[in-house]
């Protein structure tokens, strides 16, 4: 018997033809990515073999966990630039941060210049445990400061789940949203999967990244999609061309 059901793609079939990351943990030893430069060479390449133009590593920052600085951010990532070279990798890479919204995170804008995907904006995270006490303080003043907040995998803050008004809550506060692509093939879990979908259909994400930290994450792109956005999907990570540098 015929099926009238057509398979849903696999997630590497929609990132082809230049995608731009924005959102990856690929320099060795500085976070909970790659561990060591064998292992940012194979995630590299694994990228450059998909298809990607270029892509954006995105260290954590956060005081209690990676207390990364800018300057060493900076210096991994020209070392690991030269790594690559040497290795025959020439897919362009940039550095910027993952920025972790806890009590010291405006220390860092307020003190120096942030890290940055592109010009003014930032890519921020909160604890998957629940949103910071001064969250609509911190991206207001955020944005004072001249930011533009990309608030990284909304999808995963479980604690929203039940109250999606408050995912319109952060669009209204200036909130952009960044899609990880491996919530749309059940990665996380299937209660993220949902949420991205919703997400998607009321076209609330602005950019997608992948979040690779390792290589399982790499061999989860061979999965299909589990939602039915697929138009909606396409569109946001179409969007990422607006990072390419």
């Amino acid at each position: 018997m015929l099926s009238f059901f057509k398979p849903k793609p696999h997630l590497k079939d929609l990132i082809t033809g230049g995608f731009v990351d924005i959102h990856s943990h690929l320099l060795p030893g500085i976070d909970d990515g790659a561990r060591t430069i064998k292992h940012t060479i194979q995630l590299a390449k694994a990228f450059q073999d998909m298809g990607f133009s270029q892509f954006t590593v995105t260290p954590h920052i956060s005081h209690y966990i990676w207390d990364n600085s800018p300057e060493d951010i900076i210096d991994n990532h020209k070392k690991t630039q030269l790594l690559l070279e040497e290795n025959n990798l020439e897919i362009p890479f940039q550095a910027a941060a993952e920025y972790l919204m806890d009590d010291s995170f405006e220390s860092h804008f307020k003190d120096k210049k942030l890290l940055t995907l592109k010009d003014n904006y930032v890519l921020v995270e909160m604890s998957y445990l629940n949103a910071p006490i001064q969250l609509y303080k911190t991206l207001f003043d955020l944005q004072v400061a001249g930011y533009i907040p990309v608030l990284a995998h909304p999808e995963r803050y479980s604690f929203y789940h039940k109250n999606f008004g408050e995912y319109e809550k952060l669009k209204k506060a200036g909130c952009l949203f960044q899609l990880n692509l491996l919530s749309t093939v059940g990665y996380y879990d299937e209660e993220i999967t949902k949420v991205a979908e919703k997400l998607l259909k009321k076209g609330m994400y602005d950019f997608a990244g992948t979040d690779v930290h390792h290589i399982k994450h790499i061999a989860s792109f061979d999965s299909r999609i589990k939602i039915s956005s697929i138009t909606n999907l396409k569109e946001v990570i179409a969007n990422n061309q607006f990072f390419k540098f």
